[in-house]
């Protein structure tokens, strides 16, 4: 796994600051960045967008094991070989560079997509999608055949938070009250209840009540791309 250590060290010592520097500069405290710098405290979003801005650098560059940056990709990029897109989708020239990751990320964002990719050991790994310009789409790695035959160990799933989910759609949902699940389902919306099944039907539904158990979509499935 490639590590999510941020290199605020190395940092600081090309600066010559110290951690009393930082703090002044971030706004944070400097037992926290102390944490932080040392890797014995779990950095957030917040922290991380702080920490970049005192160093003027942009937050995937903070990673130790940095990698290249997703908009300094070149826009020339083809299917991974032995890939096909399985879309029937009117498509057009737009494209678009989407970081692969090995979960489902709880908030995506272009940030939280990127810090997933490089927590889950995806370095440098992209899909080109065409058509869209949603910010938050990831590409989720299918590690195993639980979803088979719909979805099988080796195929790539683009998931599009920004598109509008309808009865009977493939997406990326989180449930549960105490310890939150998040997994690929097939939602179906009723008047009291949401029901969540498995892609393909190897399981019981669950259904969920409306206004009281934890429900929510993350992403619609939009796309896949599968190894043939």
């Amino acid at each position: 796994m490639v590590s999510t250590r941020l290199k605020v060290k190395e940092l600081l010592r090309e600066r010559r600051w110290t951690t009393k520097v930082l703090a002044e500069k971030t706004g944070m405290s400097e037992s926290y960045l102390t944490h932080i710098k040392n890797g014995t405290r779990r950095w957030n979003e917040d922290a991380l967008k702080k920490i970049s801005e005192a160093f003027e650098i942009e937050p995937v560059d903070l990673f130790d094991h940095n990698r290249g940056r997703t908009d300094q990709i070149s826009q020339e990029l083809q299917l991974p070989e032995g890939f096909v897109l399985d879309t029937n989708q009117q498509v057009s020239v737009q494209l678009k560079i989407v970081p692969v990751v090995g979960q489902i990320p709880t908030q995506p964002s272009a940030l939280n997509n990127q810090v997933m990719q490089q927590a889950g050991g995806f370095k440098d790994e992209f899909v080109p999608v065409i058509g869209s310009e949603d910010e938050g789409m990831f590409c989720l790695k299918v590690e195993d055949n639980s979803m088979a035959p719909k979805f099988i160990k080796g195929d790539y799933l683009i998931i599009s938070p920004a598109v509008w989910t309808n009865s009977g759609d493939v997406v990326a949902v989180e449930y549960g009250n105490e310890t939150p699940i998040r997994e690929i389902m097939q939602v179906n919306f009723m008047d009291e209840f949401v029901v969540l099944e498995s892609v393909n039907h190897k399981k019981a539904p669950i259904a969920l009540l409306r206004n009281k158990d934890a429900f929510r979509i993350i992403g619609k499935v939009i796309n896949r791309y599968q190894k043939m």
